[in-house]
């Protein structure tokens, strides 16, 4: 095959940008094409990179206001407003002034300071979508098999110690015309995961478990480049699952494996 897909259409089909016409035409060419499939692997990894990037020092939503009030609370006094004097004749009344003006910029440093610990706040669903799909389709396309082969759960799972600093559990029993295909160690977001590869009838499936990082989060179900992407949590674990298949098939999955984990 001598004819590939334009640059400009690679990155329109990773932003789900091409009508649904243009989207099954490019589907149709990736499917047979493992350049043009490679080549949107790397269009896909730029993009999660440059949006992980630029939301990595994203303040939280409410920190400007936060700094607003502060500052409306302890306005700078008149002595802020005159000629400074002299640090030698510096009263305790001119530096009050200045109390909420060093209040909001202790914040701000605060807040700054605090958001590697606040990733899923600071990088959104959107990136962690983006970042997970990566690595499904990097899994769809490999010509190699993954790093453990076997649908029995007493095989995948002793294979992960001493691979990650967490263990996870799997289900006895999967949802109906669900199977286990095998694992993967993975890194997403420069940390260690688990990727389970399950068929979902047709359909494949990627669910990477994780260490629980920072407070309670909602579930969350996105969709990115065709694909859902279905996040949910026990106390100690992230769970993430992603597929083409049937939202709702993909959620039973979910919900098998964060079952799974209140179970030895």
């Amino acid at each position: 095959m001598t004819d590939h897909l334009s640059t400009a259409t690679l990155s329109a089909f990773a932003d789900g940008e091409l009508s649904s016409e243009q989207a099954a035409a490019a589907q149709e060419h990736l499917d047979a094409c493992l350049t043009c499939a490679s080549n949107l692997i790397r269009e896909w990894r730029l993009k999660s990179a440059i949006i992980k990037t630029g939301r990595r020092f994203e303040l939280p939503a409410d920190a400007e206001q936060r700094i607003i009030d502060l500052i409306a609370k302890h306005p700078p006094s008149d002595a802020t407003q005159q000629k400074p004097a002299p640090a030698s004749s510096m009263t305790r009344r001119n530096w009050s002034g200045y109390a909420g003006w060093a209040t909001a910029a202790a914040l701000l440093i605060a807040l700054g300071f605090s958001l590697p610990s606040l990733r899923r706040h600071e990088v959104g669903a959107a990136a962690i979508a983006s970042e997970v799909c990566d690595l499904h389709i990097a899994a769809l396309a490999a010509n190699e098999p993954p790093q453990v082969v076997s649908s029995d759960r007493h095989t995948v799972k002793p294979w992960f110690q001493g691979k990650l600093p967490f263990s996870f559990n799997l289900p006895q029993d999967l949802p109906q015309d669900t199977q286990l295909d095998g694992a993967d160690l993975r890194y997403l977001d420069d940390r260690p995961v688990a990727q389970l590869l399950f068929s979902i009838g047709r359909h494949r499936a990627s669910v990477f478990i994780e260490q629980r990082n920072g407070s309670s989060q909602p579930d969350v179900t996105v969709t990115h480049s065709g694909f859902q992407v279905i996040e949910t949590a026990t106390a100690d674990l992230q769970i993430i699952a992603v597929s083409d298949a049937d939202p709702q098939r993909l959620i039973v999955l979910a919900n098998a494996l964060r079952a799974a984990q209140a179970h030895p």
